[in-house]
């Protein structure tokens, strides 16, 4: 049987603010510039979920992408979507949420809720010429 890849392609806007608390507060406005506004600023992320596995010699399906669909939505979507990163999203508490920090954060809440195939890789547009791309540990 072949391999395939399958992506479903999903939107959230959410607000968040570049900041360490590692470093001093010139450190920080040097590092982020204008991304550690200390209101935060906001995104229209894109979010691309791809799945690998052999398709089902039934269903012809690596994965159902509506099934797909429900589960990122409940485990990501509908707990990011219109909040602001370091303040709402418990997953996120305590990381600097750089595209990059996100993208494995997404990563580690859906790692264990596919429920066929594999998690193969997360794609994450934070505009659209700047994105993230995480393939598991």
């Amino acid at each position: 049987m072949a391999m395939v890849y399958v992506t479903r392609h999903m939107h959230f806007n959410a607000a968040h603010r570049l900041h360490s608390d590692v470093l001093s507060d010139p450190e920080n406005e040097q590092l982020y510039g204008v991304c550690n506004n200390p209101m935060g600023h906001g995104h229209n992320y894109e979010l691309e979920i791809t799945i690998k596995g052999e398709p089902d010699p039934v269903t012809g399906m690596v994965i159902d992408l509506k099934e797909l669909k429900d589960i990122v939505q409940q485990v990501i979507i509908d707990r990011v979507d219109h909040k602001h990163l370091n303040f709402d999203v418990d997953f996120m508490r305590g990381i600097v949420p750089t595209a990059e920090n996100i993208v494995v954060a997404f990563w580690q809440q859906l790692k264990d809720k596919i429920p066929q195939g594999e998690l193969y890789e997360l794609k994450l547009y934070e505009t659209p010429r700047n994105m993230a791309t995480f393939r598991g540990e």
